[in-house]
């Protein structure tokens, strides 16, 4: 497979297409190659409109979902950034390349090993990772612009609350079959600004809470 080729096409046929316009948000997306963050027997779906199992019941995001994060987001060079939910660090390296300091955290020892050894393929990535559970009692900082990647049936506030003023969240609300991808700005101390963006479905983060069920 012509690799270079293929990301090219992914980025002008898949991403350019759901109105990805932002070039510096392009220019990342062609540089990190994604195929070398995929799982080895996934390799030939590397560059599909399709997520991709990366083990413990996870899923890497779709390339045109993946931009439409970073275009939504729009991390500058002076941004720190949290991502929740590493997998196997694709998106945390597109987002290093965008702004001053991305720190990405994960629930799963595994993918946290496998995102570092990823990595390790894009020299100028430079991306904290820590082991943790997004929705520990432990402060998460704070943030310009934070990145939850995977779903959260009920909004939670602790993300917001992170977000330094100015600050920009993108997290996906809702349970399947239809969710609902929103911004969240920080206008001052204590009000925020929500915009919904588009509708998805991706998996929920662990340990997220959900609406209660009714039992008859």
């Amino acid at each position: 497979m012509d690799t270079l080729t293929a990301r090219q096409q992914m980025v002008d046929q898949q991403i350019r297409t759901w109105e990805v316009l932002d070039p510096r948000v392009l220019a990342a997306l062609s540089a990190v190659a994604r195929e070398a963050f995929v799982p080895p027997e996934y390799r030939e779906l590397a560059f599909a409109d399709a997520p991709i199992p990366i083990g413990f019941g996870q899923y890497m995001l779709a390339p045109m979902l993946q931009g439409r994060i970073l275009q939504a987001l729009g991390p500058n060079p002076t941004d720190t950034v949290l991502e929740v939910g590493t997998g196997l660090g694709y998106l945390a390296a597109t987002l290093s390349l965008l702004a001053a300091s991305t720190h990405s955290i994960d629930i799963h020892a595994g993918l946290v090993t496998a995102a570092a050894a990823n990595l390790r393929t894009v020299p100028q990535a430079k991306v904290q990772l820590e082991i943790r559970d997004a929705f520990s009692a432990a402060p998460l900082g704070l943030y310009d612009v934070i990145a939850v990647t995977g779903s959260l049936p009920l909004y939670d506030t602790r993300f917001e609350r992170s977000l330094r003023v100015g600050g920009r969240l993108f997290a996906m609300v809702g349970e399947a079959p239809v969710m609902d991808a929103i911004l969240v700005r920080r206008v001052d101390d204590n009000e925020w600004i929500r915009e919904s963006l588009f509708e998805t479905v991706v998996e929920p983060l662990i340990n997220a809470a959900a609406p209660q069920r009714f039992v008859f």
